[in-house]
């Protein structure tokens, strides 16, 4: 049996591997493997530093090409693409591009899938190019129920050919809290920050306004009520791999500075590092209050064994249990804060509650969000 040829363009913005890049990157480095042996599979990327143009990922070939403008990169992608005629080319998350290759390859399936709401809205996409570019698409992939609706409610004659696919975590990054390794790891990151066994409240994410980081400060003096030796730490910066201050940065260390022995702010780490943070907290948060279409970060607590509380904003509440594997709350500037320092408070409160939550998310992971689930439900959805 043939196997089905296919072709991943990723929109050029970081390099693959994603070790210092986005969150588009790394799903599709994650995903793609999980489809061999089912499917002939390439990559198309950009070229990183020190990583040579050709070199495969995890079995699959990758074909880089130079950090070019935008143009550019779709004229070189397209080139290659003409030479192996895949059977089906998805884009990820750059919908400006489904018509001009529904063109050039007719006899291609051309598959879009979307991560966010961000690049079929201005500046990158009016009404009525949103419109074209969606219908454009054979078929058009999400992450969440979330961004299904959100689409079909602004192009209703997509509706039929959005599927839902929700996104994945390689649990096996991540030391639940109550395994020997996960202990091991937060005594010691614990000790190198000098910060025993102070109860810790982490947030891991961009420093961005729609991400609420500032939410999450207005109710530390609350949380600190609370449990007086709580800690809030603050891991990331405003983009991926840089440490920019940008006025909003600023103004988070300025919202921060009167708590200075309650709050930690540490600028984007490498993504290998990340599971050190997880397992040492003893409460995620997400405070997003944008369209957050999925939320990656939420996957990633708990499979850590993480209790997390998030906002109901996007898809979030696809991913969160309430009340099982943590707790949802307002997205609304009026009430977030406090219902932070609520949920927070609560949860710094009954270890036992923190314990039984942070099995029963890992357990959630384990069951339905790991990537050989997102690769299973890519398959399904391809030969239908």
């Amino acid at each position: 049996m043939t196997m089905l040829r296919a072709a991943f363009i990723t929109p050029g913005a970081f390099p693959i591997p994603s070790a210092m890049g986005g969150s588009v990157e790394r799903v599709v480095e994650k995903v793609v493997p999980e489809l061999i042996p089912h499917v002939s599979a390439t990559i198309y990327g950009r070229l990183g530093k020190r990583i040579p143009a050709n070199r495969s990922l995890n079995g699959v070939p990758v074909i880089r090409f130079p950090a070019v403008n935008k143009a550019k990169y779709f004229k070189l992608v397209s080139g290659r693409l003409a030479k192996i005629r895949p059977e089906v080319i998805q884009v990820e998350n750059r919908p400006l591009w489904i018509p001009r290759l529904k063109r050039s390859f007719p006899h291609s399936r051309i598959w879009l899938n979307l991560h966010s709401t961000t690049f079929i809205n201005p500046p990158y996409l009016n009404r009525l190019q949103r419109k074209r570019c969606l219908l454009a698409a054979d078929y058009i992939q999400v992450n969440s129920e979330f961004l299904r609706n959100y689409i079909q409610t602004r192009v209703p004659q997509v509706a039929g050919k959005i599927k839902v696919n929700h996104l994945g975590v390689d649990a096996a990054r991540f030391p639940g809290k109550s395994s020997l390794e996960g202990m091991g790891i937060s005594e010691r990151w614990r000790s190198k920050h000098g910060w025993g066994g102070r109860p810790i409240v982490l947030y891991v994410g961009r420093l961005i306004p729609q991400k609420g980081v500032h939410h999450l400060l207005s109710a530390l003096p609350s949380i600190i009520a609370q449990a007086p030796n709580a800690m809030v730490v603050i891991v990331g910066s405003a983009r991926y791999g840089s440490h920019l201050r940008t006025g909003y940065v600023k103004r988070l260390y300025k919202q921060a500075a009167r708590w200075k022995n309650h709050v930690h702010f540490q600028p984007y780490v490498p993504h290998h590092e990340i599971p050190n943070w997880f397992v040492m907290a003893d409460v995620a948060v997400v405070p997003s209050i944008g369209r957050e279409a999925f939320g990656l970060v939420n996957l990633e607590a708990m499979a850590a064994e993480l209790p997390v509380v998030a906002t109901n904003a996007g898809g979030m509440k696809e991913i969160v249990v309430d009340g099982s594997t943590g707790y949802l709350v307002s997205a609304d500037s009026a009430v977030i804060a406090g219902e932070l320092s609520s949920r927070i408070g609560q949860l710094l409160a009954n270890e036992t509650e923190r314990r039984d939550m942070g099995l029963r998310g890992r357990d959630r992971v384990m069951n339905h969000f790991l990537w050989r689930h997102t690769a299973e439900r890519w398959l399904e959805f391809q030969r239908e």
